[in-house]
């Protein structure tokens, strides 16, 4: 049991160091209907949709600047409200309660090894990567040897439909899609937003796989 202990306590602080060392990352899927004009100056404004922006507030107003400066960097200009706007800009996103998930750990009570460095290992969760610190949680089968791993994972989603004003003419309707073991909005909403951006507009009809590193979250 001395031993048991002392081998925790070593597996603790080298997934410390570890997971410091790591960059997290979130992997969406990204679709994309697109009939977007040439980028000439037109304006836009960002309007609240569904979900967690449906009400508008200081929080969609946070993530909407983020929106607002992806359309800048292509050459899209901010309107300073949406009469005078060319394009409106509807923006909505939302995070779910979660769901436990249980998974069996076919190297009993062991664990897996972080994905940052030392030695091959595979992970049923995780797939295959390279050890050299415990990095799943206090959740993880290494602490109580069971074989079972649990954890939550959360659904997040935001939509973004660009609209011709005056005419409403769809020019963009994309939705991006992930699942992580966090519900932090300043963590995965970001990301969410950085995928449905790259490679704007992308081809009409897209379904695309993007992994995104995640921002670090702003001090309030």
């Amino acid at each position: 049991m001395r031993i048991r202990n002392v081998a925790a306590a070593i597996a603790l602080g080298t997934a410390a160091i570890a997971l410091s060392a790591c960059a997290e990352s979130i992997t969406s899927t990204v679709s994309r209907y697109q009939a977007m004009p040439a980028p000439q100056g037109q304006t836009f404004y960002v309007v609240p949709d569904g979900g967690m922006a449906r009400n508008g507030g200081l929080e969609f107003q946070r993530y909407a600047g983020i929106v607002a400066q992806q359309l800048e960097a292509r050459g899209y200009r901010p309107a300073d409200n949406a009469q005078s706007a060319n394009m409106i800009v509807q923006f909505g996103y939302g995070v779910d309660h979660g769901q436990m998930r249980y998974v069996e750990d076919p190297v009993g009570g062991f664990g897996a090894w972080g994905p940052c460095w030392g030695s091959a290992f595979y992970h049923p969760r995780f797939g295959w990567g390279w050890g050299g610190g415990y990095l799943f949680g206090w959740n993880d089968p290494f602490w109580y040897g069971d074989g079972i791993d649990s954890y939550v994972e959360y659904h997040s989603q935001m939509d973004l439909h660009i609209r011709a004003a005056g005419t409403n003419a769809a020019l963009f309707d994309g939705r991006a899609q992930a699942r992580s073991e966090t519900n932090r909005l300043d963590v995965v909403i970001p990301s969410l937003v950085d995928a449905m951006f790259t490679g704007f507009p992308g081809r009409n009809g897209e379904t695309v796989k993007i992994t995104i590193p995640t921002r670090p979250p702003q001090r309030q």
